[in-house]
């Protein structure tokens, strides 16, 4: 699931938990700044002592993405959230975060895990889902979704 998260220079990952996806993305992107937020700051912890080179942030990232101020243009956010089973006065806020972060450069992604096929939350405006592709091997299954913006038209 790490996949998708490759070639850029920073990788935000959005709900760090235990590390599984973190030690994917940590191996397949050595170079790359880290970047984890993770809400319990037990789990915030564990993380930071097992990825010390990451940047980890305890707390809600829709009340820290001030840390994300210079990222470089070429960043991916990688998110497994279960956006449609959080209450709205978490995913709203969060879902706008993200929005803003992907805006500061039109190469930016978010590369969404969820469990279900259809999008995790309704895409803003001036963005659009595509699922990617559907990983068999987990249990259960999980789609990965890309949120991108919109092309410009001229």
């Amino acid at each position: 699931m790490a996949e998708g998260a490759e070639a850029f220079d920073a990788i935000v990952e959005v709900g760090g938990g235990t590390g599984a996806i973190t030690q994917a993305l940590a191996n397949r992107n050595p170079e790359a700044r880290l970047v984890v937020f993770e809400l319990s700051e037990q789990l915030a912890d564990g993380l930071h002592a097992r990825f010390p080179h990451a940047q980890v942030v305890a707390g809600a990232f829709h009340e820290n993405v001030s840390v994300l101020h210079d990222l470089p243009p070429k960043t991916v956010v990688v998110s497994g959230l279960p956006f449609r089973s959080l209450p709205a006065r978490i995913v709203r806020p969060t879902v706008d975060a993200l929005a803003d972060v992907l805006r500061a450069d039109q190469a930016r992604r978010l590369v969404q895990f969820s469990y279900r096929l259809r999008a995790p939350f309704a895409a803003p405006a001036d963005f659009v889902w595509r699922r990617v592709c559907t990983v068999w091997r987990n249990a259960p299954p999980a789609n990965v979704w890309e949120l991108h913006g919109k092309p410009v038209s001229a």
